[in-house]
């Protein structure tokens, strides 16, 4: 039986554990443990799936409640996928705050899941990655 729950916080050994097991590592910092925790730690949208206590699932955000809620990480153990649990945990994020539009930035290999639950592609999405000088 899979419980869903809003926490506060989660712990940083749990936060990478999540990120290996949904393959979502390989687009994350892992290596720098002080980012990881400044991720968490900056986060106030944090929407956790969990499987006899052990951490399954994790929607990672931050929001005004009211207006926009961004979701940086979306993540499901892969032992976990295809049950509904990241559509859950979507459906979940969008109770805190029914009149906020969702964003988030998808890897190209998950395009079709979101596409399939109802997320339109938006054309005027901007970045400035890290590092990049803003001109």
């Amino acid at each position: 039986m899979i419980s869903y729950q809003l926490e506060a916080e989660i712990s940083i050994k749990e936060f990478q554990s999540i990120l290996e097991e949904s393959g979502l590592a390989r687009r994350r910092p892992m290596d720098d443990l002080n980012l990881l925790e400044r991720m968490i730690s900056g986060s106030n949208l944090l929407v956790t799936a969990r499987a006899e206590g052990q951490l399954v699932g994790l929607l990672r955000g931050i929001s005004d409640h009211c207006y926009r809620s961004f979701i940086a990480d979306l993540a499901v153990s892969k032992s976990h996928q295809h049950q509904g649990i990241g559509r859950q945990l979507l459906k979940i994020a969008r109770e805190q705050a029914p009149e906020a539009r969702l964003i988030l930035f998808s890897a190209e290999d998950v395009l079709p899941f979101y596409e399939k639950i109802g997320f339109h592609l938006h054309e005027r999405c901007y970045q400035l990655k890290a590092g990049e000088e803003l001109l």
